[in-house]
């Protein structure tokens, strides 16, 4: 086995992870080939990684939440090409239509060692585990106080009007600087 393309390629899906979840869409497109294909289910098949992109800018704008980790590789090399299938855990928070979703799947990608040295997805996609939603009525106890685009706020079930987020957190009534001390911690 390779032990460099076992490490280029696992760093590669965690670019991918990482530019999913920062919605920083230029590097995403980045780790696929432009003929890339994804399946994630029956209804979810794209045909080349621009349609792939598209859909995933127009699904997870800022109002969306996502958080994919993905561990227990099993990659193998064949010359210029690889497969790779990865365990994944995901949690979906969509506060503005009061949602959330947690699952698991096991990936299934397909790489190519591409001109300019560096591993590319060819094709990805997913098969569930399990997938549950939960609306944020039943976890009264729930806030969500941080995210990388601010505290989004709502009625619940609306979509959020994204000028209005709120990016101070300890203004926030509740937040941080109203957290009584814990008196067993010494």
């Amino acid at each position: 086995m390779d032990s460099d393309a076992v490490s280029a390629i696992s760093r590669l899906k965690f670019r991918y992870l990482r530019a999913l979840d920062t919605k920083s869409w230029e590097d995403f497109a980045d780790t696929m080939i432009p003929e890339a294909t994804a399946t994630y289910s029956e209804y979810l098949q794209f045909e080349s990684r621009d349609a792939f992109l598209a859909f995933m800018r127009n699904t997870l704008g800022p109002h969306v939440i996502t958080e994919h980790r993905c561990d227990h590789p099993e990659i193998d090399i064949d010359g210029d090409a690889a497969t790779g299938t990865w365990y994944l855990a995901d949690t979906v928070l969509i506060p503005g239509h009061n949602m959330l979703l947690r699952g698991a799947a096991f990936y299934n990608d397909r790489y190519v060692l591409c001109e300019d040295g560096h591993w590319r997805i060819a094709h990805t996609g997913y098969e569930r585990t399990y997938e549950v939603v939960l609306s944020l009525s039943d976890l009264p106890s729930l806030r969500l106080t941080a995210s990388r685009w601010g505290v989004i706020t709502g009625e619940p079930g609306s979509v959020p009007d994204i000028p209005a987020v709120v990016s101070n957190i300890e203004d926030t009534p509740g937040g941080p600087a109203e957290e009584e001390p814990d008196e067993a911690i010494g």
